[in-house]
């Protein structure tokens, strides 16, 4: 039986400087001499107390980026660029460090968290590990109460919960040291409407409480609905597409693959794109996305991004 201690909620401001990721480029070699190109040239600065939405349609790369974040890359890949992150004064390059920077510097919430648990322990002794672990100054009590977690359910194994309970749980672990980074990468998936909106209120409580959060989803519907990112960057192919001010990218996309996202959701009319998104596999420098879009006037050969005040968009090089 767990047993939580009925102690006063305190909740100690996060010290930090954001997210840094500059030109991150990660090649994985796969078989028959095959590359897979996952991430290209990727450049993203999410300011703390902020979220960032990295969106994009299944297999584009984005989970990449959050793994590569945390050092959880295969040791076949091939990393270059830099992703750095502000923590207590110093500066932490996370591609080229020794030290153990998971949980205390980036708390992250996996994509099933139900298989990240583990299942032969209930949530509340894995809870209670991962303050030991990661040194956290909070109790159990204090960190479910947080996220809004029953107590009476501590006791469960993750199996026996449900999506919105387990994933509450999961951000809980997330949170434990108070990181200056947090990074969901799908964190509202098989969630229905209701649950995904609490998740989501929770992510925007850990930038409230001035953490750097960075937000991978596929789910545009959630983020119209709930304006919950402060901007938004989009991805295809391995590469960004957009990025920006989140209502301004939502209400007057830039790039046709954007704006093809929108007009796909069911409030947008419901207009799915034709076709389905490259394989990642020795990708070349030219546009791919006009071989599902030929009218598109980002019509092919390389390209490049261009800034214009806050916002980006990749273009035709001229």
């Amino acid at each position: 039986m767990t047993t939580i201690a009925s102690t006063p909620l305190h909740v100690t401001p996060v010290v930090g400087t954001g997210l840094s990721i500059d030109a991150l480029t990660v090649r994985i070699p796969w078989r028959r001499g095959r590359t897979v190109h996952a991430v290209t040239d990727v450049s993203i600065r999410i300011e703390p107390g902020t979220i960032t939405a990295l969106v994009g349609e299944s297999g584009c790369g984005k989970s990449v980026v959050a793994l590569a974040a945390m050092g959880l890359l295969p040791p076949s890949a091939r990393i270059g660029g830099r992703i750095t992150v502000g923590d207590n004064g110093r500066i932490v390059d996370l591609l080229h460090t020794a030290e153990s920077f998971r949980g205390r510097t980036i708390g992250m919430v996996p994509q099933s968290p139900s298989t990240h648990f583990t299942p032969v322990h209930t949530v509340g002794a894995q809870i209670a590990e991962t303050i030991r672990a990661v040194g956290s100054p909070y109790s159990v009590s204090e960190l479910i109460r947080r996220v809004d977690f029953p107590a009476e359910a501590l006791d469960r194994y993750p199996h026996e919960l449900s999506g919105g309970m387990v994933q509450r749980a999961a951000i809980a672990a997330a949170i434990a040291a108070d990181p200056p980074v947090v990074i969901a990468d799908e964190p509202t998936a098989h969630l229905d409407q209701q649950h995904t909106d609490t998740v989501l209120a929770l992510l925007r409580g850990c930038a409230k409480r001035g953490s750097a959060v960075l937000l991978i989803t596929h789910d545009i519907g959630a983020l119209l609905r709930t304006s919950i990112a402060d901007r938004i960057a989009v991805m295809y192919a391995s590469r960004i597409m957009e990025e920006g001010p989140a209502e301004h990218v939502l209400e007057d996309p830039w790039h046709d693959y954007t704006a093809d996202l929108l007009n796909a959701l069911p409030e947008r009319g419901l207009h799915p794109i034709p076709g389905m998104p490259p394989e990642l596999t020795n990708l070349g420098d030219d546009c791919v996305y006009h071989l599902r879009r030929p009218e598109t006037q980002h019509l092919g050969g390389p390209t490049m991004l261009v800034t214009r005040e806050n916002r980006t968009v990749r273009t035709r090089r001229p």
